[in-house]
């Protein structure tokens, strides 16, 4: 017998229990559609938490206060290791760094008449905007007159300003954060969060009035503190020497001779690094999770040819008897689990292509359609067909031809 009338008979067969067969392919649709959906979802979340990162500004360094593993260990009490000076004496003794931004956060009520929010007040240095690549859409940013003067002055993002202002111009007016009313000089341009601040919904001051007026009781007895300090180098070939030249400088300045750091230092890559590789586990994990659907989806496919196998022995027995050899038996029941397998995969992959583009439409999470996870998943399952296909179509092909009509 041919290849095409085989295929011809097992759709035949396969058409003539609607139901069955559905109800067989049903583990390997759900296989399918779980793990392209999966694989979607890690490749749109490394995706986004890439874009995410890469808002922070090019070629940045972050400083941050107390050693990595004080940091790691979840410590209630944030180490208050580094000061405004250090971050004066990085922007005036690295050679390989351009601009460097201290940032302490708070958070305070910042009230506009009858309208409150309570959001993260930063105070920073008119380096920020370089540092961090952000962009005024109004007004103008904190300068270092402001800074040094101490002044009462405000810039606030794009979303407390519409919180507050509604539609009407900020700039020019008053607010009051912690009961000291400050002048909004400007508005910044929508960015969005990273690293879990939001700066659309804050109020950027001079971190020296911030120190004064805002926090006054923290302070460290070397100076004003900070949550961490932003550096910027002068391009990514220079980021390891400034990060190396930078180590050196605060080792000198805090006194740190063979004991350990009391800062470290996180580079941009580093997190692209980190996020990646976190991401990459986690899509591997959630595949391999929705793969088992396809394992149970291939034994019920085992379980169906077992059935059908039984069911047909009576038919199995007459081919035999006209000459059809163990080779045809065994092909025909192959192709049966192999048509069941594929057409489960294709439908499986169509409804999680359908899924990924429907979280695409109805969230800001943009997951992707993966190629290679559609390909992968359908020859998957077409190998999970044809290897849990195998024992049934052997079974099958053994029959005695007398035994089995006699038994059918």
């Amino acid at each position: 017998m041919d290849l095409t009338e085989s295929i011809r008979m097992a759709v035949k067969t396969l058409t003539a229990n609607k139901l069955r067969s559905s109800l067989t392919m049903l583990g390997i649709v759900i296989g399918n559609a779980s793990v392209i959906a999966m694989v979607g979802i890690g490749e749109g979340a490394q995706v986004y938490i890439n874009d995410q990162l890469q808002t922070l500004g090019p070629n940045v360094l972050f400083v941050l206060p107390g050693n990595r593993e004080t940091r790691e260990g979840g410590g209630l009490e944030v180490p208050r290791t580094l000061v405004v000076d250090d971050a004066r004496a990085i922007a005036e003794q690295v050679p390989s760094v351009v601009a460097v931004a201290p940032e302490f956060n708070d958070r305070n009520l910042v009230v506009y008449r009858n309208r409150t929010a309570n959001v993260s007040v930063v105070g920073t240095s008119a380096a920020f905007l370089q540092v961090r690549s952000f962009e005024m859409a109004q007004g103008r940013f904190l300068s270092a007159q402001d800074l040094e003067s101490n002044r009462l002055v405000t810039v606030l993002g794009a979303t407390l300003a519409e919180r507050l202002f509604d539609d009407a111009s900020p700039v020019g007016q008053s607010v009051r954060i912690k009961g000291v009313r400050f002048e909004v000089l400007g508005v910044m341009a929508r960015k969005g969060s990273n690293l879990g601040l939001n700066y659309d919904d804050a109020a950027l001051v001079p971190i020296t009035t911030q120190s004064s007026r805002l926090v006054g009781q923290r302070r460290s007895p070397y100076g004003i503190e900070v949550s961490y300090i932003s550096v910027s180098a002068l391009d990514r070939q220079s980021m390891r020497q400034a990060e190396f030249q930078i180590t050196n400088l605060l080792r000198l300045r805090h006194g740190i001779l063979d004991g350990e750091d009391d800062f470290f230092i996180s580079s941009q890559d580093t997190l692209l690094n980190l996020a990646d590789t976190v991401t990459g586990a986690l899509t591997v994990m959630l595949a391999a999770i929705a793969g088992i659907s396809l394992l149970v989806g291939g034994i019920g496919i085992m379980n169906i040819m077992l059935v059908s196998v039984r069911e047909r022995t009576q038919e199995i027995g007459l081919r035999k008897a006209i000459g059809a050899s163990q080779q045809d038996i065994l092909v025909q029941f192959l192709i049966e689990a192999l048509i069941l397998s594929i057409a489960g995969g294709l439908v499986g992959s169509s409804l999680g292509i359908g899924g990924i583009v429907l979280l695409s439409a109805v969230t800001p999470f943009e997951a992707g359609v993966s190629g290679l996870a559609i390909t992968v998943a359908v020859g998957v399952s077409g190998g999970i067909g044809l290897f849990f296909g195998v024992f049934p179509a052997r079974q099958a092909a053994k029959l005695d031809p007398i035994v089995a009509l006699r038994t059918g």
